[in-house]
């Protein structure tokens, strides 16, 4: 996530959608006193700027629960409880940003087939795993709570969306040559290509089956919806 006071923009970190890429082309124009929320070490040296400015002194910032204080747990990257953070959904930054930042500055993300992102976000939380130990495609939708890809939940506020703009992972080049032009910096600034996952070998519909396709279709309606995406 990356707020920027020198360029006016709010950028949303959405789960599998070249996010990487878009945090780290945009954070070599961040200025001094702009917001970029600290990642998971692997991602850090993809980065142009380091995490800056993310911790936050706000009465809305949860506290962290004081079992893991008396336990000496640490405080992680993507807790709640640093200030800004990663993958920050927009009703949060809103809250902490105040009205008049949030109207008046370009807010934006992006989005992904959900079938198409579900093969990716598969293959991503079963990276560390050794094959004989991995769950098949099927298995693994069979838990929502580690399934479950929560991309409309970060850009919508009540069900309703809340941002600017919302470019496609399928058009990612053309679309953020769109944010570039909004915020000033057309020209200026290079996509590159990270995180990029290098276990798919085949098309995402082959891993699918009658189930898992209406599984993702029902868990994702209202982004088939609204963006009319089709299996």
């Amino acid at each position: 996530m990356i707020l920027s006071h020198a360029h006016k923009f709010i950028y949303i970190k959405t789960y599998k959608t070249g996010s990487t890429s878009v945090e780290a082309a945009l954070s070599g124009s961040c200025g001094p006193d702009d917001v970029i929320t600290e990642a998971s070490e692997q991602l850090r040296g993809v980065r142009q700027k380091p995490a800056q400015n993310y911790r936050l002194e706000h009465p809305a910032v949860p506290r962290r629960p004081i079992l893991k204080r008396l336990l000496g747990r640490p405080e992680r990257h993507y807790h709640p409880s640093v200030g800004y953070y990663e993958h920050m959904p927009a009703w949060r930054v809103r809250t902490y940003v105040g009205e008049d930042i949030w109207r008046s500055y370009f807010k934006f993300s992006f989005e992904r087939n959900p079938w198409d992102r579900q093969v990716s976000w598969y293959h991503y939380k079963t990276k560390s795993l050794a094959e004989a130990s991995k769950p098949t495609f099927a298995q693994f939708n069979a838990d929502r709570r580690r399934a479950y890809v929560e991309n409309w939940e970060l850009y919508t506020i009540d069900g309703a969306l809340a941002l600017d703009y919302i470019g496609r992972y399928e058009s990612l080049d053309k679309d953020f040559e769109t944010v570039l032009s909004r915020i000033g910096l057309s020209g200026q600034v290079e996509l590159p290509r990270t995180n990029v996952s290098r276990n798919r070998d085949r098309d995402y519909r082959d891993y699918f089956d009658d189930r898992t396709k209406a599984l993702v279709a029902d868990w994702y309606a209202p982004e088939v919806r609204h963006f009319g995406y089709t299996f």
